[in-house]
């Protein structure tokens, strides 16, 4: 919105000017985010408080540990970060880039599905929501309107195209199949992120690592001199994303401060369906798809690590790891919770820094 107010302003006062540098609005951006954070934070945190006597809702079936130390703990504190993304976005993005609204639109759409889901169980007492199929349902659809969308208003060169880490110039057109393949990223992504939740500051770190990549990413990809220096494929108008993944860190950053162990509050689906939405489509916005699977690759493990446990369990009827997802697992193993959530962060740092290797090695 300030984009779209003072730079048409910038001829007659040069301050404004300011205003066209998307390195000065990203990094305004984050700060406005983390200050959101950090004044809504408390207020919201009582609210749920108030609003939720027994907190979230623990797993019977989870680690027993979780009963002594997570109860009463509220959810939903992935409403702060919806909060924060959003008006930092408004604030400092280019309104009229119909990337930054498709990315808002997945972000807040799933926030939505999420936040019913957490006042279902919150209402119910139970951990079990939103009816599973439902919840996809919702997000497959939301999915697929913006999926198209994106194709309608990328280049003609990049709408329907996969672009491959470390082959310059390979381009897969995936036609019709790109709508699914999308929605598969996008979906994919935000059920990862929803999977990874399970310890106090686990997934949110990670996120931020992932959209810290993903805003250098856009910033390169959306820039003529740069995308064609490193042998990218040029996506007008993607660079304005970068705004929005620095929102994305801000509301990370600031959310960290109370979801640190132990967490004040718990972001819940309302924040993990979100946040993994919004990298999913920022990978597909940018033609990152297969880069995302790297950057993210520790939400991929834990989700691996379900997928495998369930398949084994019903064919063999053994189970692979003693409690899954990942993270369960090395709990059982009797790893203290810090440790696992450190070594976590430094797998999600490694898997960054060899997604971001991808952009030069080519």
């Amino acid at each position: 919105m300030l984009y779209n107010l003072l730079v048409p302003l910038a001829d007659e006062h040069i301050i404004f000017n300011l205003f066209r540098y998307l390195t000065f609005r990203s990094g305004a951006a984050v700060i406005t985010a983390l200050v959101i954070s950090f004044l809504l934070g408390p207020w919201i945190i009582a609210w749920l408080r108030s609003k939720q006597r027994e907190g979230q809702p623990i797993r019977e079936d989870g680690p027993e540990g979780h009963l002594l130390t997570k109860k009463g703990t509220p959810t939903m504190g992935g409403f702060l970060i919806l909060i924060a993304i959003t008006i930092s976005t408004l604030l400092w993005a280019d309104l009229t880039n119909g990337y930054v609204w498709a990315v808002v639109i997945v972000t807040v759409g799933f926030g939505m599905v999420g936040f019913f889901d957490d006042y279902l169980k919150l209402t119910k007492r139970s951990s079990d929501g939103l009816p599973g199929r439902l919840k996809l349902l919702i997000q497959v659809l939301i999915g697929t309107a913006v999926a198209v969308w994106i194709s309608h208003i990328a280049p003609p060169s990049m709408d329907t195209h996969l672009a491959v880490p470390f082959f310059k110039s390979l381009l897969i057109n995936l036609s019709f199949f790109f709508v699914p393949f999308a929605v598969f990223v996008m979906v994919g992504a935000s059920n990862a992120v929803n999977l990874t939740d399970g310890l106090d500051g686990l997934a949110i770190v990670p996120v931020m690592i992932a959209a810290s990549c993903f805003a250098f990413i856009a910033y390169l990809v959306g820039n003529s001199i740069f995308s064609e220096y490193l042998q990218l494929h040029y996506v007008p108008g993607t660079g304005e994303l970068a705004v929005f993944c620095s929102a994305l860190v801000g509301a990370s950053l600031g959310f960290l401060w109370f979801n640190a162990p132990p967490a004040m509050v718990f972001m819940g689906d309302t924040g993990s369906l979100s946040c993994g939405g919004a990298l999913g489509s920022i990978a597909v916005v940018t033609k990152h798809e297969l880069v995302l699977g790297i950057i993210g690759g520790l939400f991929v493990l834990e989700t691996v690590s379900v997928i495998v446990q369930v398949a084994s369990f019903k064919l063999t009827g053994k189970r692979v790891f003693r409690m899954a997802p990942l993270h369960h697992h090395f709990e059982k193993k009797g790893w203290a919770e810090p440790t696992i959530v450190i070594r976590f962060w430094i797998i999600a740092s490694i898997l960054a820094l060899a997604g971001l290797s991808t952009l030069k090695l080519r």
